[in-house]
């Protein structure tokens, strides 16, 4: 993945992320907010995963139910955010790919490998965006 920044005024921060074929998407993601020192940022993205898994969250049990797309997939849409939990940099993403018939599958985006490219939009809020523990479901929710 290569990274510049093309655009800074008053307080925000526009970078593009370049990702290639290969790389996986939110340890890239994660890195690059633990190097950058992000506590409040949002993105956008679009490109193709040759496979993916999204999380639809289970209510009942308070986790992520996996589900696996093990094909190539065009990424129609993939939004997210970057909040500090427990003082540390969070990202988390929804997506929604489209397979070769024309059908989509979209969920919280868990895992993704790209291929060949993935074109990353980040802006960096100069307001900070905490996450805390919501103890009803269990999630790291942000807190205005």
């Amino acid at each position: 993945m290569k990274s510049k920044l093309i655009h800074e005024a008053q307080g925000e921060r526009t970078f593009v992320l370049i990702f290639n074929t290969g790389d996986q998407v939110m340890p890239n993601l994660l890195s690059f907010a633990k190097e950058r020192r992000l506590s409040a940022a949002r993105f956008t993205a679009i490109g193709a995963f040759r496979d993916v898994t999204l999380g639809y969250f289970d209510w009942e049990k308070k986790d992520y139910v996996k589900i696996p797309v093990d094909e190539q997939v065009e990424v129609l849409s993939l939004i997210g955010d970057v909040a500090l939990k427990d003082g540390e940099p969070a990202v988390h993403a929804h997506v929604v790919v489209g397979r070769r018939d024309g059908s989509t599958r979209g969920g919280h985006l868990l895992d993704a490998h790209v291929r060949p490219t993935l074109e990353v939009t980040l802006v960096e809020s100069p307001a900070h965006l905490r996450k805390e523990h919501d103890p009803e479901s269990g999630l790291a929710i942000i807190r205005l």
